[in-house]
């Protein structure tokens, strides 16, 4: 038999493809988000990774916005629920976990700010908010109190993630560094006069380790639902 002319095996002579399914499809975009980030996972790209056209996975995935709302439902998948379980006192435990939630989206630059956005329903995210509901009852927040202090909860969580999510480049990084440094000064040097309550914290207001301030502000929501009463509804 003469060999194909370029020397590579025709479509005829090739392994058959693997059956495409949507969790081969998800599967294959996580990889790929882990490998290259979340703003190079596109429809388009996605399809070159299977050997496949992208009109093909629309029958499995109708966008990008569905496609991204899938990769972080199963990057949450990996969120630590098994600190829910652990010692402590029913706050510490419920920090925990909200700790490791935005641990995994600090660890994809992109996914925090998909999820601003995304409103992810899929299974481990219902997991998430599962667990998160039973520990604020747990700790005796009323039901309908814990119902919004979930929601708020999750956009600390997020919003701290998704204020990050550009600074994993060089260029990112010294953009964020400048400016910090601007804001340090303009802080620091602040006028008696003008901003005396700028002036009398002066570098406090710049004060904490990130982690630290991150589970204060968890803490800070958290006593608030139980301390306040949700508005009257109309």
């Amino acid at each position: 038999m003469t060999a194909h002319p370029s020397g590579r095996p025709s479509r005829r002579e090739r392994p058959a493809k693997p059956a495409l399914t949507q969790d081969g499809i998800i599967s294959t975009a996580v990889r790929l988000t882990r490998a290259e980030g979340l703003q190079k996972v596109t429809m388009r790209r996605l399809a070159q990774e299977l050997d496949t056209g992208p009109a093909s996975l629309y029958v499995y995935v109708r966008n990008t916005a569905e496609l991204h709302a899938a990769i972080l439902d199963e990057l949450v998948g990996t969120v630590d629920l098994g600190a829910a379980e652990g010692a402590g006192d029913w706050r510490e435990r419920l920090v925990r976990v909200l700790v490791s939630y935005t641990t995994v989206l600090f660890e994809q630059p992109g996914l925090a700010k998909s999820a601003l956005v995304a409103r992810p329903s899929g299974v481990h995210h219902l997991d998430l908010m599962e667990v998160l509901l039973a520990l604020l009852d747990e700790g005796g927040v009323p039901a309908d109190r814990a119902a919004w202090a979930l929601d708020l909860l999750l956009q600390h969580a997020t919003a701290t993630a998704a204020e990050h999510a550009d600074r994993d480049g060089a260029a990112e990084a010294e953009a964020d560094r400048r400016s910090w440094d601007a804001l340090s000064a303009a802080l620091l040097g602040a006028s008696r006069t003008r901003h005396p309550h700028l002036a009398g914290l002066g570098a406090d207001l710049l004060s904490g380790a990130p982690e630290d301030r991150l589970r204060w502000g968890f803490h800070v929501l958290i006593n608030g639902a139980l301390d306040t009463p949700r508005p009257p509804q109309a």
